[in-house]
């Protein structure tokens, strides 16, 4: 008899299975196994918010299949992830399998390595049912604000929205932003600034005025900045004061999962879930040449800035080995976690220092490359010395008026010749001044004055939303990547280039929420919640205290509302339309089903007056003047028209119904065909399914079901394709090369 091992994802337990060998049997769980079902709320408030857990629908032969294995094996260990969601599955599971909770077969693993996994299985510990409670708190105050709420917001603006404890706060901090954007109201204010030379010297640098003989000064107008320039007319300019010194610039800590986030934003541009989906993918492991499944960084949803001493001393002999001793600060760094943070794990870091992106570049996708990159590069820099820089403030007086000028150089690189933070805002960039003396005399070239506006807060960005959310202790890291999706899900926030704006929806679902519940769209309250289900977590409060604390005054909230708001129903300006209803003269509005948007009789349920064909706007597609195309129809002669359907846009001959011709729209995808070269266009079969082929048809007759990717093959150069199924294949078309690769979706 062997022993059981249960993970959550088949990637992770083909890792694990590697570094435990055959005395174990690794399975995985694909997540959780046992849930609140979501036909109806499943918590049974007056007997002590009791939970009603069910098998998720459609697990019920892996459950079965869990079972079986577990009465065949000696013993059973379960591995899920070391947090509240991986403690709470693992909890589920011993149900299920009618296992002891407080025996030892609960075990962790911050990394995916033989080191991480032996470590992992020599101290296996019992269930922590603080932090199963913890995750239920959460999970059922979670549950009872989407179920008790989500069908009072429908009722009142629009059939499907939806309300949540994190949700709800986020979307109120953006929607406030925004507000404070329209109430901003800019102030003019000039700069002038004085184009100099040493004399003696061509090099040019600037100085800004800032005072007077009084102090400080603000010039607010054009009148003002005229009256200065006048008064400086053939003025002297002359060194008053120069000040040189040194500044250091620390190295940021490694990542935790909300600085990850936020700097994969910046820098790579990547939304909050791509970045965990490709982080997930580098910890449960990765198929890197000459060494077989490996996870490539450590657990990456964490809080916590501890890094263990192994991971330190490898960084320092690698930078050692790599820069020199002088890149080694004089002491080991360590990051302070902050007070309220979950130090169950280290931070985000590479489980093997040594070994370098470009080392398994050949062996990653583009994005788990770009991603492990980040992560290498922030970690080894943390363990690397301050960046030095020489710094000059320069004083320069000119009749009653005082300029500066400052700058830097660097004198020491130190860990910026690897590494620097992404910022929301750019940092001045450094510039040269000219060596000077106290006294010297100045060349005045040219006196510059601008026109300026004092700008409103920028909107926020996944990463200052993030940054936002995490100062303010909302949620938990684990939580942004969801949060933020729901909110753009739902079409309470839209996307702008990298910025999130509030839609209309938005806006109203805020406004309304903040009348009627105010707390749950309260950043000190939600803030509050999240320090009070940490104290679950301690053992220093039960869960349902909580619970109980919080629904008399919601439930009291819910009621109210419901009563006030009896006959209330809000219209928003986006769901109004020109048309008006050929059947009873009242004005059609915009309507929402499972099928898309239509049009209806406002006048609804006496009325009942419809139009289904409507665009993605909306708007009626009668109404739409259908795009001429290029296409002539060979049927008829007529040029033919671009229409969308239920697969997408095709070509239609305007003819119809008298000529019925139509046909697929190929789109190009940039990617040269293997046969001749000519570029590769995706097509549609008549029932919608994609396919891809050659733009040069018929003369050239490549086709395939496989799409063709951007990546390279490394063997022949040729663009790989990529087949789905139970494992993505990426393989080489090309005759003879024979590349191939599996990875696990």
């Amino acid at each position: 008899m062997s022993n059981l091992l249960i993970v959550e994802s088949p990637a992770k337990a083909k890792t694990i299975k590697k570094y435990l060998g055959p005395g174990y049997e690794v399975i995985a769980s694909m997540g959780h196994v046992r849930d609140l079902p979501a036909n109806k709320l499943n918590v049974d408030i007056r007997h002590n918010f009791k939970p009603n857990y069910e098998i998720i629908k459609g697990k019920e032969d892996l459950v079965n299949e869990l079972i079986k294995l577990a009465k065949k094996n000696k013993k059973v260990f379960l591995a899920t992830d070391p947090d509240r969601e991986g403690e709470a599955i693992s909890w589920h599971l011993a149900y299920i399998l009618d296992l002891d909770p407080k025996e030892k077969n609960r075990v962790t693993f911050n990394e995916i390595t033989k080191s991480g996994v032996t470590k992992g299985m020599a101290e296996p510990r019992a269930i922590d049912i603080d932090l199963v409670n913890a995750q239920q708190a959460r999970r059922i105050l979670d549950r009872i604000v989407g179920y008790k709420l989500s069908p009072f917001l429908s009722g009142k603006i629009r059939k499907g929205l939806s309300a949540g404890r994190v949700q709800s706060v986020a979307l109120r901090i953006i929607v406030d932003r925004e507000n404070e954007i329209r109430l901003f109201i800019p102030v003019e204010y000039w700069t002038i600034d004085a184009k100099l030379t040493a004399k003696g010297s061509r090099k040019v640098f600037f100085a800004s005025l800032y005072a007077d003989k009084n102090g400080k000064i603000d010039i607010k107008n054009e009148a003002q900045a005229k009256q200065i320039l006048k008064e400086l007319d053939n003025a002297a300019y002359t060194v008053e004061n120069v000040k040189k010194g040194t500044k250091k610039r620390t190295p940021a800590p490694p990542f935790i999962t909300s600085t990850l986030q936020q700097d994969a934003s910046r820098k790579l541009g990547f939304q909050a879930k791509r970045t965990m989906k490709i982080a997930q993918e580098l910890y449960e492991g990765v198929d890197v040449e000459g060494q077989g499944a490996v996870g490539l960084i450590t657990y990456m949803r964490t809080d916590s800035l501890r890094i263990s001493d192994d991971a330190i001393n490898s960084a320092t002999d690698y930078i050692k080995a790599t820069w020199g001793e002088k890149y080694l600060p004089a002491k080991k760094r360590v990051f302070k976690t902050k007070a309220n943070a979950q130090d169950g794990h280290e931070a985000i870091r590479p489980t093997m220092p040594n070994l370098s992106p470009a080392s398994v570049k050949g062996s990653l996708t583009s994005d788990q490359f770009k991603l492990y990159k980040l992560i290498w590069e922030r970690f080894i820099a943390s363990q690397m010395a301050d960046c030095l820089l020489n710094t000059t403030r320069i004083e320069i007086a000119a009749n009653d008026y005082l300029f500066k000028s400052s700058g830097f150089t660097v004198s020491f690189d130190g860990f910026t010749v690897l590494y620097q933070e992404g910022k929301d805002e750019e940092e001045e960039k450094a510039k040269e001044l000219p060596n000077l003396e106290k006294g010297t005399a100045l060349n005045l070239k040219e006196l510059l004055d601008s026109q300026h506006f004092t700008q409103p807060p920028a909107r926020y960005t996944e990463a200052s939303l993030i940054k936002a959310l995490e100062e303010n202790g909302i949620g938990r890291p684990s939580t942004y990547a969801a949060t933020i999706s729901t909110i753009t899900g739902r079409e309470y926030v839209r996307r702008e280039s990298k910025t999130l704006i509030p839609t209309e929806l938005g806006e109203v679902v805020t406004q309304l929420m903040k009348e009627r519940f105010s707390d749950i769209v309260d950043v000190k309250f939600t803030a509050k919640m999240e320090d009070d289900l940490d104290t679950v977590e301690s053992g220093k409060e039960e869960w349902t205290h909580i619970l109980s604390d919080f629904y008399d005054d919601f439930n009291e909230d819910l009621k109210k509302a419901k009563e006030d708001m009896k006959n209330v129903k809000i219209h928003l300006k986006e769901d109004e339309t020109d048309l008006i209803c050929d059947k009873c003269g009242k004005p059609m509005v915009i309507k929402r089903s499972r099928y898309g948007k239509f049009i209806a009789c406002s006048g609804y349920p006496d009325c009942k007056n419809i139009i289904r064909n409507v665009d993605k706007d909306g708007e009626p597609e009668s109404s739409v003047e259908p795009e001429e195309s290029d296409v002539v129809c060979e049927k008829c002669g007529r040029k033919m028209v671009i229409k969308t359907g239920r697969y997408g846009k095709f070509l239609a001959c305007p003819g119809y119904p008298e000529c019925k011709n139509i046909k697929g729209i190929d789109v190009s995808l940039g990617i040269p065909c293997p046969k001749c070269g000519g570029d590769i266009v995706a097509r549609k079969t008549k029932r919608g399914r994609t396919f891809y082929g050659c733009g040069n048809y018929p003369k050239c007759d490549f086709i395939s079901n496989d799409k063709p990717i951007e990546e390279k093959c490394p063997n022949c150069g040729k663009n790989l394709f990529e087949k789905s199924g139970k494992k993505k294949k990426i393989y080489c078309m090309t005759e003879n090369c024979g590349y191939e690769k599996n990875e696990e979706k």
